[in-house]
C-alpha cells in the first residue's frame, strides 16, 4: 500500500506543489509527470493523492492538466459549477478520512456556463431544461452573496461567491472540521483563468 499523503505532505506543500504544476503548465513548460507505465505499477497497489480537487465538469479545466500532475497524484470530483450535494460531500471527504489527503481545493473558473445560466434564470427568468434546472438553483446562495452588477460582471461575481461558499461550507463538515483545526487538512478555494491557464488562490 502507498505511503499516507498525511505522512508525506502537509496542507502547505501540497499547495505549493498544485502551484508549481500550474506555473509550468500556463508557461507552456508541462513536463506531464509521473504517467509513465512504472508509475502506473506502483499506484497500482495504493494511492496517496496530493489532494482533492473539487472543480466544474468544464472540458477546458481538467485538474490533471491544470496542475501538471500524474497518475495517483488528485483526487477529481467534477460536477457541473462545483455544486455539492450530499453524495458529491461523501466523495470530497474520502480523501481525508480514508486516504489521508491534506488538501482540498475548490477551483472554479472564469465564464462558467452554469453561472452564465444561473444569472439568466435569476435576472430574466430564463431557466435550463432537465435537471440542468437543479443545478442553477443550487447557485442561488452564490448569486445572492454576488456583488450587485449586471452583464458580466455578475456571472464573474456569482463564481467567486461559489468558491467562496463551498469553502465555508466544507470547512463546516463534521468529517473535516477536525482535520482543518489541528492542521493536518487544509481546504482553500481557487480560480482558474481560460486565457492565461493560470490558477489563483481567492479564498
Amino acid at each position: 500500500m502507498a505511503e499516507a499523503a498525511s505522512t508525506r505532505l502537509s496542507p502547505e506543500d501540497a499547495v505549493a506543489v498544485l502551484r508549481a504544476g500550474n506555473h509550468r503548465f500556463a508557461g507552456g513548460e508541462a513536463v506531464h509527470p509521473r504517467q509513465d507505465r512504472a508509475r502506473r505499477l506502483h499506484v497500482a497497489s495504493g494511492q496517496a493523492p496530493v489532494a482533492v480537487i473539487v472543480s466544474c465538469i468544464d472540458s477546458r479545466v481538467p485538474p490533471e492538466i491544470v496542475f501538471d500532475c500524474g497518475l495517483g497524484d488528485i483526487l477529481s470530483v467534477r460536477t457541473a459549477a462545483h455544486v455539492c450535494d450530499e453524495v458529491v460531500l461523501g466523495s470530497v471527504e474520502f480523501g481525508p478520512a480514508v486516504l489521508g489527503t491534506p488538501l482540498i481545493m475548490v477551483l472554479g473558473h472564469r465564464d462558467c456556463g452554469a453561472a452564465r445560466a444561473a444569472v439568466g434564470a435569476f435576472e430574466r427568468d430564463e431557466w435550463p431544461p432537465g435537471h440542468i434546472e437543479d443545478v442553477v438553483a443550487a447557485l442561488r446562495p452564490a448569486y445572492q452573496a454576488a456583488p450587485s452588477h449586471r452583464g458580466p460582471e455578475t456571472v464573474e461575481g456569482l463564481i467567486r461567491a461559489h468558491i467562496a461558499l463551498t469553502v465555508a461550507r466544507l470547512k463546516a463538515e463534521r468529517a473535516l472540521a477536525a482535520g482543518v483545526a489541528s492542521g493536518r487538512l487544509g481546504i482553500v478555494g481557487a480560480y482558474y483563468d481560460l486565457d492565461t491557464g493560470a490558477v489563483e488562490l481567492i479564498a
